[in-house]
Order: C-alpha cells, then sequence, then structure tokens
C-alpha cells in the first residue's frame, strides 16, 4: 500500500511528542516487533548500523533510572515501551567493528581492501574523526538518530505515539544499565532514549517554522 502525499503529511502532522501516556493501554507485541525493525531496517554511514536497541520493560530498572532522567520522570512508568539507543564507540575503520561489517558483507579479499582504504580515507579525510575518540562516538550516534526517527515516524503510521528524550545524566544513566549487565561502557554509550504508547490526552499541534523560513532552493 502507497499513502497519498495528504495520508503521509498527516501522520508527520499528528506525530508530536507525547507527555502523558495512557498506562492501561499497551503496545501489541507484533507492532513494536514492526517499530523496532523501522529501526533496525534505517539506513546509516557507509552501512555501519552503529547501535544497539535497549528495550526496557522491567519496572524496577525504570525506576531506577527515573531519578536520573529527568525528560521522562512524567512518563517512564506508564509508558507503554521505553527504547534506549546506544552507540558504538572505538567504530574506527580500522577496528573489529569494521572487519565484522566486511565480514558480513561478503567481501573478497580485493573488495574488502577497497572498502577499507575508502572508509580510512573518510574518517581520516573528509570527516576527519578517526584520532578523536569523542567524534567517533559522536558520528555513530549520529547514526542511531536516523534509526530514532524512523522508529518515532514509523510507530505514527501505527498509530503509536512517542517521545524522544535526551534529558537525562548520560553518565548515570550508563551506570545503572552497566550494573543491570546491559551495557558494556568500553564498547557502547547511551545516544538518546524514547517513549512509546498511546496518548492519555489531546496535545495541541505542534509549531513549526514556515517553509520559507526554512528550505532555500538553489537552482
Amino acid at each position: 500500500m502507497i499513502l497519498t502525499r495528504q495520508q503521509a503529511l498527516d501522520i508527520f502532522r499528528r506525530r508530536v511528542s507525547t507527555r502523558y501516556y495512557d498506562p492501561a493501554r499497551k503496545i501489541s507485541a507484533e507492532d513494536f516487533a514492526a517499530i523496532l525493525d523501522f529501526g533496525r531496517l534505517s539506513p546509516s554511514s557507509v552501512g555501519s548500523e552503529p547501535w544497539k536497541f535497549l528495550v526496557i520493560q522491567n519496572q524496577e530498572l525504570r525506576e531506577k533510572i527515573k531519578p536520573v532522567a529527568w525528560g521522562m520522570q512524567a512518563t517512564i512508568a506508564e509508558a507503554s515501551h521505553l527504547v534506549i539507543l546506544l552507540a558504538k564507540k572505538h567504530a574506527r575503520y580500522d577496528s573489529p567493528f569494521f572487519s565484522e561489517l566486511m565480514s558480513r558483507r561478503g567481501f573478497t579479499p580485493e573488495q574488502r581492501a577497497a572498502a577499507l582504504e575508502r572508509y580510512r580515507s573518510f574518517q581520516i579525510h573528509d570527516i576527519a574523526i578517526a584520532d578523536d575518540e569523542r567524534a567517533l562516538f559522536d558520528w555513530a550516534s549520529k547514526q542511531s538518530y536516523i534509526a530514532l526517527a524512523n522508529m518515532l515516524t514509523g510507530a505514527a503510521m501505527l498509530g503509536i505515539d512517542s517521545c524522544a528524550v535526551e534529558g537525562m545524566d548520560y553518565a548515570a544513566v550508563e551506570h545503572i544499565l552497566a550494573q543491570a549487565g546491559l551495557l558494556d561502557p568500553a564498547e557502547y554509550g547511551v545516544s538518546v532514549a524514547a517513549t512509546f504508547g498511546y496518548r492519555a490526552r489531546d496535545i495541541q499541534p505542534k509549531p513549526r517554522r514556515d517553509a520559507a523560513e526554512t528550505v532555500v532552493w538553489v537552482e
């Protein structure tokens, strides 16, 4: 099924950050599996997929996170689902992470050598992040936001509400997840989170700048 232009725009207009969820309404397992696939199937720079999605359904763990996550203190208990997106650390072109990526693609030795040189040139010269661990992590985090956006919009297509969350003490959340055995801080870091569920009240349409203020055509 292909949506009409108006149907697609209506979905984008309806999707707004949800601050109050109906705790009695839960997302079906099938629908949430689709939301996770919207993220998993998202594009990423050089096809690297430098992300993991933690689905936090354990209420005791949510309560531990709540005091250090001010951006979802009002929703973390009521949301049907909570996802914390992790980004890969040390994702250099010559890392085991990229080696595994090339193996997964079934590259021949010649293709592998060509890809390695392309990734090396990209990270050293084009985007200049190869020798900066923070820049490498930020690059991986940028990829996770592509997955995040597709999960939020995909959820809206299913009639499911959501909210992206950056408001948290990242070090504290990572410590809690590490203590729970869900995060190896040497390999991954918290990038962003999102809550999902069904709104408990009407939400005002989101304000946006006019297209003329945002879009610049160059012809």
